[in-house]
């Protein structure tokens, strides 16, 4: 089986950084890709940002354009979110997703494995 733990998250005042670890275990075969997502109580989970098995193909939602930047180190397949100038909107629960085809996805239905989920708090 694959799991995934995020860590990293916290409590933060709003311009802050904040930085993401999601390390991925067990056994995957063959290319894949892994994500960010992030829910809030009342709301859909909402597509953050995601990277390929190569690294060279992102994608990022509009509201985080050139504050996040999303990574993979394939040699420990650890996945990264660099968070910088937090916004309260930011808040949220934030998790890390992994799927099995190498394709990018913006949707949560595209993944199959989902880590437990790390607590982002910003203040104003």
């Amino acid at each position: 089986q694959v799991q995934l733990v995020e860590s990293g998250g916290g409590l933060v005042q709003a311009g802050d950084s904040l930085r993401l670890s999601c390390a991925k275990s067990g056994r995957t075969f063959g290319s894949y890709a892994m994500g960010w997502f992030r829910q809030t109580p009342g709301k859909e989970r909402e597509f953050v940002a995601a990277v390929d098995w190569s690294g060279g193909s992102t994608a990022y939602a509009d509201s985080v354009k050139g504050r996040f930047t999303i990574s993979l180190d394939g040699a420990t397949t650890t996945m990264y979110l660099q968070m910088n100038s937090l916004k309260p909107e930011d808040t949220a629960v934030y998790y890390c997703a992994a799927k099995r085809v190498g394709r990018i996805g913006v949707s949560s239905k595209d993944y199959d494995y989902w880590g437990q989920g790390t607590q982002v708090t910003v203040s104003s």
